[in-house]
């Protein structure tokens, strides 16, 4: 009897075990990627593209040993990783990469000799993941043209063997869109045709290979911003999606990006690029206050993305030990930044909520550097602050008629101008269907609000248009960037300029204040008048409301 009850005990608590694995294996698969921003080392401020293998991993063992109880557990391969350094490589060179027989990239065997045999990545994976870390690659747009130019097969993952169509075994040369090549790197990649069959599958091939690789972590470079590839975006992510092994999905860079182009890609990815290239200049770093200020004003931080959240991204920190853009060499020189503006960055994106990729050569962090990276307070907003934006603020002393009111503890800050307030809504709201165009001389048209300003004998409230001054190469490139936009002067007199200047959300609409401030050529300045009779800022999407003060509505 005693036996039996014995039995029965070690089976119950072997079935107790067992539930516990299931659920905790559960909880794992159901975890949200990037829940947090994430955090890590990047290669590329420190290396350029010609890290080796052993530097690799030298710098992994040190985020394991002196990083990983930060939070830092990324340890990313920038760019080029299968090219071969000997003379005349470089960042735009060709014919000097590695390729596999699908026309796929893998390790230069040189620099990485693990990968020898077929291994690609995979042994430098799983000492990365001895170490307690996850490991990351960077990767290019679409096809290399060294590969169209090999005119190789492509590979079908789901059946096997080459992509076979219509009859026909599909190559390289007839998915590669040799008119859309990367505009930084013309002679290393180009864009895939995504509405064929085949190109699909190239893009599947790749990832179903990083996810052979054990990779973690992939960051894309040349589909967004200036080089905006939404649809090549759209089948990576969805490609990811179907794969067994989770992989962090990361767009770069993100020149010219705007918060309306961002909410078309947040959701497919994890952490999306919002500037260019970050480097050790105070010019560089100063930069990213606006871009901070307008992107956490159109609530993109922490927002839906794949299998998770998505988190704006300022770029790595180069601080340290770094090289020079683009270098044939390694590390040889100290972040040019003072303290105090490596501490107002590291403060800045630490506010933001920007993830923190590290760039300089681990193997020689100084001890100040160490602590700024790794200073608590900083990295507890990082990862737990809330309503990360910009507290509103008056723009010019110069500007009487433009005053800040709070009506009541709960009710939203608001600008008022000439006995109006102004304020950012929802374009979908009918209330911001109110402007209308008129024409005048001397290089101006007005934007007036006629929907109840007031009394029939009062004008409309008026904002003056400024005509296009710029040449004709500059009048291409911002009408671009800006779809139109044009500024909007609260005088025909003066040069200042209607702007979106967020400020906190104190209500549950989304609502924005306006302000003027010195004509710049800013996206967040740039207005665009719809047919419905909305105006339109270029920068956030949102839409302009206009209202009497003193309780009135209209």
């Amino acid at each position: 009897m005693m036996m039996l009850i014995m039995r029965i005990l070690l089976f119950m608590t072997a079935l107790v075990l067992l539930q516990r694995e299931v659920a905790e294996a559960l909880a794992e698969k159901q975890e949200q990627q990037a829940n947090l921003p994430p955090r890590g080392w990047n290669s590329y401020d420190s290396f350029s593209w010609i890290i080796s293998e052993e530097e690799f991993l030298q710098n992994a063992e040190i985020v394991s040993q002196r990083l990983l109880t930060h939070g830092y557990q990324y340890v990313v391969v920038d760019y080029l990783w299968y090219r071969r350094k000997v003379p005349g490589a470089y960042t735009n060179s060709l014919g000097f990469d590695v390729i596999d027989e699908w026309g796929r990239m893998i390790p230069d065997p040189e620099r990485w000799p693990s990968s020898k045999g077929g291994k690609g990545f995979s042994e430098v994976a799983k000492k990365v993941h001895a170490m307690g870390l996850k490991f990351g690659i960077h990767v290019m747009r679409g096809i290399s043209t060294q590969a169209v130019n090999a005119n190789t097969l492509i590979l079908d993952t789901i059946k096997g063997g080459a992509y076979e169509e219509s009859g026909r075994n599909w190559r390289a040369t007839d998915i590669g869109l040799k008119e859309r090549t990367c505009a930084w790197m013309s002679q290393g990649f180009m864009s895939v045709d995504t509405k064929l069959g085949a190109g699909r599958a190239f893009l599947r091939s790749l990832y179903q290979q990083y996810a052979e690789w054990d990779v973690d972590f992939v960051k894309n470079d040349c589909v967004f911003g200036d080089d905006l590839n939404l649809d090549e975006i759209r089948v990576v992510s969805e490609v990811l999606e179907e794969l067994n092994r989770p992989i962090l999905y990361s767009l770069s860079p993100g020149t010219s990006v705007t918060p309306t182009m961002a909410k078309d890609v947040s959701n497919l990815v994890n952490m999306y690029r919002i500037t260019g290239d970050d480097w050790d200049k105070w010019e560089d770093v100063a930069a990213h206050f606006n871009v901070t200020r307008d992107f956490s004003a159109a609530k993109m931080v922490g927002a839906q993305g794949l299998k998770g959240k998505s988190w704006p991204d300022l770029d790595m920190l180069p601080l340290g030990w770094l090289t020079d853009p683009g270098s044939n060499e390694g590390p040889h020189r100290i972040s040019a930044l003072t303290l105090d503006e490596q501490r107002t960055q590291m403060t800045l994106w630490s506010m933001a909520k920007s993830p923190l990729m590290f760039g300089g050569d681990l193997r020689k962090l100084d001890k100040t550097t160490y602590d700024l990276i790794t200073e608590p307070t900083l990295l507890e907003i990082n990862s737990f602050s809330t309503i990360n934006v910009q507290y509103p603020y008056i723009t010019s002393s110069n500007e009487p008629d433009m005053v800040l009111t709070r009506k009541s503890r709960n009710v939203k800050e608001e600008r008022t101008l000439d006995n109006h307030v102004m304020g950012l809504t929802s374009c979908k709201d009918d209330k911001t269907n109110g402007w209308v165009i008129e024409s005048l001389d001397q290089g101006f048209d007005r934007v007036c609000w006629k929907k109840n300003t007031g009394s029939k004998y009062k004008p409309p409230f008026c904002l003056y248009k400024r005509k296009p001054v710029l040449t004709t190469n500059e009048e291409m490139v911002y009408g671009q960037q800006y779809k139109g936009g044009a500024h909007l002067l609260a005088t025909d007199k003066e040069n200042l300029c209607l702007e979106a200047s967020p400020s906190r959300k104190l209500t549950s609409q989304e609502m924005h204040s306006s302000s003027f401030s010195p004509c710049k050529w800013n996206a967040n300045q740039m207005w665009e008048l719809s047919v419905n009779g909305s105006l339109v800022n270029s920068y956030s999407g949102l839409c302009a409301t206009l209202k009497k003060v003193k309780g009135d509505t209209y």
